[in-house]
């Protein structure tokens, strides 16, 4: 008995911009790359939320960093700053994985204040 036959699989879809959004979902929270969603993925409502959170949750840890740069040249509540500066990377590492966990599940990481700054534009 000879199999039946089986067709090929249909091509991939050319590589335009719409066509993955998982990687478009995770650009938008890597820092200034959430320009590359933003300006590619224009028809798509929701990639467009994350990339212009991921552009504001970058300016917040930049504005947060430059903060915490200033205070350690200041005697005495430097020592401080510099001490708690070691953490914020690693919050930022964890806010930025838990918005990417929550980008490809299709829900949205909110933050208030920021994300309420985020929906203005």
């Amino acid at each position: 008995m000879s199999e039946p036959h089986v067709p090929p699989p249909p091509p991939a879809a050319p590589g335009g911009g719409s066509s993955d959004k998982t990687v478009m979902l995770i650009l938008a929270y890597l820092g200034l790359l959430a320009l590359v969603p933003l300006l590619v993925e224009k028809e798509d409502k929701n990639v467009q939320w994350h990339a212009k959170h991921g552009l504001v949750l970058t300016a917040l840890w930049i504005a947060v960093w430059m903060v915490f740069m200033v205070l350690s040249f200041i005697p005495g509540v430097g020592c401080v700053t510099s001490i708690i500066s070691l953490f914020v990377p690693l919050a930022w590492l964890i806010v930025t994985i838990l918005a990417i966990m929550k980008a490809l599940k299709g829900e949205r990481f909110l933050i208030p204040g920021v994300s309420d700054f985020a929906d203005k534009f």
